[in-house]
């Protein structure tokens, strides 16, 4: 530790430096401005600062700042179509970078780049100068050999270039594998990036590989380190009587855990009930993460590194190792736990009057569910006498609920019911249902205690101007207001606040369209105008909770912000125990896993488990899409009903009502009719016709097509038979009827007249007898075929087209039996025939 804060005070004196320097400077120059006990960190210091694109340097060697000589850093985001961007570390200066540039670099790159010219479309480029450091070292895709070349084709479709593998590198795949395979060299236009495989995943499509596929293409570790599993090694099944003194014993204290139903790592257990004066007495326990998982630990670095645990379909990669999210740190029922406590007072008007924290010792009570509760609430009498004990104390926990959610409302808390969804899995583990959750009381009356500590231990560690991760969630932004107040109006529904709308005003919104059948729409796009929720030491408050200081203190199993909370509460309580007693904290430490955090500190851990926040949600969306492709394969050609869900230039994306999946409608596939796109009022409205596709929209779809390597679905919009639904265009006048003539219905008579009109016959050597058909007249002739319902624009029956296609290659292939030519009569013969005449 002691090096790293010497570390990080020589990068920031050598940068300070060469801000003030005109020129380049040397290595020596810049080694003098040590002193000696930072000599010994200078060259790690000065490559660090090189590796980060901190210090560049020029051609002679010497040393400066990149924007010095006009150059940024910053992180390459690659796109599908062979293009990316640089997302630079200088605000405002992203740049452009062509497909030219891309096959330099892969996505996720940290690159030295210099800003060229401008675009066609005003787009500043970037020139890549070099990779200062490789985003990925270890790619996941498809094998393919072809002749005398193997090559992967990576899943990741920001990735464009193939990789080349050596014949022998192959390590035994066949052809269409997913394979895993390590670069060996980069690309460099015009050469190919060259790598092994490493590791056989399997075939495309067998159960689980979408999981398998995403841990590795959003790098998202899932082996444990030989250190962790060591570590872990060595701990009990069962609490440690040495680890239970000191601790505020509450285990006669009838607390519950209330979780899912297939949850299996127990992190919270509460408990409350009336006090005589009014309101409540609220305990919220928590499980104490933090006395096994020590600063600096292998189990600490590896939860770090992590962030958090990841929640696959059917399948958890965990924060920390089985031991202990399950085991040792889970409050399991009828066991002894050991455990942090937030001990609240809830005034009768549902308000959080005070608190206070300590370390204790628990045992659960009981273990229930979501949908128990809600039953017992209910008045399910058999589960009520099964669990004759608790239902007070469940019942009391209710009526504190009711309190906090008439808080929540009065200071405009924003409460948003999305429809989430869940997979149902048969024996071979591929979708067999899909079906929506909803949440009930008891959901939500877990999530008010939850936030009620989660606000208590922001509360107390503020006070004390300690270091932590705040949840923070800023207001929305300018131009992401503009938009939904555009989307808003057009559904004729207000939004007050004017330029700068509080948390209230999103709240009375919500509470308008409680009854309007496009309630989830709108709610998502209030979800869209909101910015997203970070980590960050700087406390901004928490806009959709409508909250001054929220922080994550109530799930340190699977958060690492939570435990960063829980060390830093830990330091809190000791230190004011013995201030108390007037004794002197001369550590930064306690003997149980407190720890006192410096801002830098906390500035690195909120940008890290922001990261790895994102990077979870990343690959369950790609899982999810991966697993809902492989479920409408089997719906292609499928009728359903659909909502508009959003609304774009190329288009608009629908969402089946059965299984709440999008798929895009392409704007190419909208028949009948030009389409533009109103981008402030997000719609798309016909030339002609004057017909309007917008959010919330009604629409009957078919399933198109189902693209599994982008995971991505297209449908088309059809009527109530399922037909492709079109519109007559009005006829146009003049000498030529236009364009709009050419979609005139024409009569059966007419198409015949001019088919007639068409249709020439000429002979030559090559073609004697047969019948010339102009390219007009086969375009008629086409016209004529459609008559019967078939529409120009759909695809043939593939059985009738190939049988077409074969009478035709039989009828070329079929000789004509020649015609036996009469024999002619002879010379003499003729001249007996004269003589008989005369």
């Amino acid at each position: 530790m002691q090096n790293q804060a010497v570390s990080a005070t020589l990068k920031s004196t050598l940068l300070a430096a060469l801000t003030e320097e005109m020129a380049p400077v040397s290595k020596d120059w810049l080694k003098a401005l040590c002193s000696e006990e930072q000599r010994s960190q200078f060259s790690a210091s000065l490559a660090e600062l090189l590796d980060e694109g901190a210090l560049v340097t020029t051609r002679i060697g010497a040393y400066t700042l990149p924007e010095r000589l006009g150059l940024v850093t910053g992180t390459v985001i690659g796109h599908r179509d062979g293009f990316g961007f640089l997302k630079t570390t200088q605000e405002g200066t992203d740049l452009f970078l062509p497909a030219k540039e891309m096959r330099k670099v892969f996505h996720n790159d940290f690159v030295l780049a210099a800003p060229s010219s401008m675009d066609k479309r005003g787009r500043r480029e970037g020139q890549v100068i070099r990779v200062l450091k490789p985003g990925k070292l270890e790619l996941v895709g498809r094998f393919f050999v072809e002749g005398n070349h193997r090559y992967v084709v990576p899943d990741d479709s920001r990735i464009n270039q193939d990789i080349l593998i050596g014949k022998n590198d192959t390590a035994g795949a066949r052809q269409g594998q997913v394979v895993v395979i390590e670069v060996l060299s980069r690309p460099s236009a015009p050469k190919l990036a060259v790598g092994k495989v490493i590791d056989i995943l399997g075939e495309k499509m067998a159960p689980g590989m979408e999981v398998q596929v995403a841990l590795r293409n959003h790098d998202i570790p899932h082996e444990w380190p030989k250190a962790v599993t060591k570590a872990v090694s060595k701990l009990e099944e069962d609490v440690d009587d040495a680890a239970k003194q000191n601790r505020v014993d509450l285990r006669e204290l009838p607390l519950v855990t209330i979780d899912g139903e297939d949850a299996r790592d127990f992190d919270d257990a509460v408990f409350c009930e009336a006090k005589k004066s009014g309101g409540w007495r609220l305990w919220v326990a928590i499980a104490d993460v933090s006395y096994y998982v020590r600063p600096d630990a292998a189990l600490d670095k590896e939860a770090l590194n992590r962030g958090n645990s990841v929640y696959f379909p059917d399948q958890v990669i965990p924060m920390l190792p089985e031991q202990l999210s399950n085991g040792l740190c889970s409050l399991n029922p009828k066991v002894d736990r050991l455990c942090m406590v937030a001990e609240m007072t809830i005034s009768a008007a549902g308000r959080l009057s005070g608190y206070k924290f300590y370390e204790a010792v628990m045992h659960s009570h009981a273990r229930f569910t979501y949908n128990k509760v809600a039953a017992i609430l209910d008045g399910d009498e058999a589960l009520a006498q099964r669990y004759a004990e608790q239902v007070p104390h469940l019942q009391e926990l209710h009526r504190l609920y009711s309190a906090l959610k008439v808080s929540r409302a009065q200071r405009g808390g924003i409460e948003l019911e999305t429809q989430e969804t869940r997979f149902i899995f048969n024996a071979q583990r591929k979708i067999e249902q899909i079906v929506p959750l909803t949440r009930n009381d008891a959901h939500k009356m877990i999530e008010e205690c939850m936030i009620q500590a989660n606000v208590a231990a922001a509360k107390f560690v503020e006070k004390h101007q300690q270091a932590i991760l705040y949840r923070v969630h800023d207001r929305p932004g300018k131009e992401r207001l503009t938009s939904f107040r555009g989307f808003l109006n057009e559904l004729g529904l207000p939004l007050g606040g004017g330029e700068e709308p509080q948390p209230s005003d999103y709240f009375k919104l919500v509470e308008t369209i409680q009854e309007r059948p496009d309630l989830e729409l709108i709610q998502t796009m209030l979800l869209r105008s909101m910015m997203q929720a970070v980590y960050q030491p700087d406390n901004i408050g928490h806009f959709g909770l409508a909250l001054k200081s929220y922080a994550h203190f109530t799930s340190p199993i699977r958060r690492y912000p939570d435990l960063l909370l829980h060390r830093v509460i830990k330091f809190l309580v000791n230190k004011l125990e013995a201030e108390a007693a007037g004794k002197t904290v001369k550590n930064k430490w306690t003997v149980t896993g407190g720890y006192s955090y410096q801002d830098d500190e906390m500035d690195k851990f909120g940008e890290v488990c922001s990261m790895t926040e994102r990077r979870a949600d990343d690959a369950t969306r790609e899982v999810s899409d991966s697993l809902k492709c492989e479920y409408m394969q089997d719906h292609v050609g499928t009728v359903l009903p659909a909502t508009i869900a959003a609304v774009t230039g190329f288009g608009f994306f629908a969402r089946l009502d059965e299984f709440h999946i999008d798929g895009l409608v392409h704007i190419n596939s909208l028949r009948g009719d030009y389409y533009h796109y109103d981008a402030a009022r997000q719609i798309l409205v016909g030339e002609k016709t004057g017909k309007r596709f917008r959010i919330g929209d009604a629409v009957t779809v078919k399933v198109a097509s189902v693209n599994m390597a982008d995971r991505k679905m297209e449908f088309v919009i059809v009527n109530k038979d399922g037909q492709a639904d079109e519109f007559d265009r009005p006829e146009r006048t003049g000498k030529d009827g236009g364009r709009g003539k050419r979609f005139a219905k024409s009569t059966g008579d007419s198409e015949r007249s001019r088919d007639g009109k068409k249709k020439q016959r000429h002979r030559d050597s090559k073609n004697k007898g047969k019948r010339r058909v102009t390219a007009k007249s086969k375009s008629n002739e086409s016209s004529s075929e459609n008559k019967g319902g078939f529409s120009p624009w759909q695809q043939r029956d593939p059985a009738a087209k190939k049988a077409k296609s074969n009478n035709e290659a039989n009828a070329k292939t079929r000789k004509k039996p020649k015609k036996k030519r009469k024999q002619r009569p002879g010379k003499q013969e003729r001249n007996a025939v004269k003589q008989q005449k005369n």
